[in-house]
């Protein structure tokens, strides 16, 4: 798996080198070509400037026409002069980038594929590969990140989470998954659409030494017969979260090109998900009467909704955020009061 990630990461390092690069024949023969036709323009228009300031002379009688039209040619010479010159340099420019070409000291096609199977011991090509990997994210408008997130998890009941029947701090949740990164305008790096795909795990743990119990039409919360040392509900959850997000990172210049960096200031995400429940346990861990310790863990759908969507929120700097979940989609199915899981926790977004 490794190899066939340093693979494609290889591709993308070779398309995004035939693009953007500066150091291929092609774009250095071009780069060329633009500074010719840009000589010219620059020399045109100090000729006009300067013919206009001698037109401003005539009119307020400084010098005579004669003199003007004298003035005016000389200055045309020099600019044509100055337009020889300087596309002489450029043309000559042109004549040793051909000849090293030719001698082999501009890399070929077969020299950009051999990094992609480059040796420990290949230090060049190993250096191309990292010094390409690093770049990457300057040139393209999507940025991926790896997600992790955990915090405390419980349900809101009657719209109120007071006098919870979950522990407050033993209910918790967590979340990884990976997510894509788009910068929605091309000049501004304000906006991004973030989405991606994440496995999402709720944990519920009841107060009281009670326990899920599923009468086939609704899941309520009953009297365990034992004192219980564990009791959790866990529910895990493939989601699709979608959010907009606004990143205050600074451009950064490189040259005559516009970096455009994320995550390196503060964020804030808004928008939320949807998914489908992968899978409902409980687990109960406690003494029975002859002492023994007892582990049961119990899968079933328990009346948990098999979908599930809610709103989401994050505010943060860099790769940490603060993160807010809310289902609006109850729990469960077909209970008499509808009750909606809500998690607060910390959310790491590492590029």
């Amino acid at each position: 798996m490794r190899n066939f990630t340093i693979y494609l990461t290889g591709l993308l390092c070779l398309f995004l080198t035939k693009v953007f690069s500066q150091d291929t024949f092609e774009s250095r023969a071009k780069s060329i070509a633009i500074k010719i036709e840009n000589i010219t323009k620059d020399e045109k228009a100090g000729l006009k400037e300067e013919v206009e300031a001698v037109n401003v002379e005539l009119e307020k009688g400084i010098i005579t026409k004669e003199q003007a039209d004298e003035k005016k040619q000389k200055l045309a010479e020099s600019r044509a002069k100055a337009i020889e010159f300087r596309v002489s340099q450029a043309q000559t420019e042109l004549v040793n980038l051909v000849q090293e070409k030719v001698d082999g000291k501009i890399k070929t096609n077969d020299d950009d594929f051999n990094f992609l199977f480059f040796h420990k011991s290949d230090g060049k090509n190993h250096d191309k590969f990292m010094k390409c990997q690093d770049s990457i994210k300057n040139f393209s408008r999507t940025t991926t990140q790896f997600v992790f997130a955990l915090g405390i998890n419980n349900l809101v009941t009657n719209k109120a989470v007071a006098n919870s029947d979950y522990r407050y701090l033993g209910s918790h949740f967590y979340e990884w998954g990976f997510t894509g990164n788009t910068r929605i305008f091309k000049k501004s790096n304000l906006l991004h659409a973030k989405y991606g795909m994440s496995v999402m795990y709720n944990n519920l743990r009841p107060t009281d030494d009670r326990l899920f119990f599923d009468s086939g039409k609704q899941t309520s919360l009953e009297k365990s017969q034992f004192k219980l040392d564990e009791s959790r509900f866990r529910n895990v959850y493939l989601v699709v979260p979608l959010h907009l997000e606004f990143d205050f990172s600074r451009t950064k210049k490189s040259g005559d090109k516009t970096i455009f960096r994320t995550h390196q200031s503060i964020r804030i995400g808004l928008g939320g998900y949807f998914g489908a429940n992968l899978k409902s346990k409980q687990i109960l861990k406690y003494e029975n009467t002859d002492g023994n310790d007892v582990k049961v863990r119990t899968k079933g759908d328990f009346n948990v909704n098999e979908f599930m969507y809610g709103t989401s929120a994050y505010i943060g700097y860099k790769d940490i955020s603060l993160y807010a979940k809310y289902d609006i989609s109850p729990l469960f199915s077909d209970n008499s009061i509808d009750q909606n899981n809500v998690s607060l926790g910390i959310r790491w977004d590492w590029n």
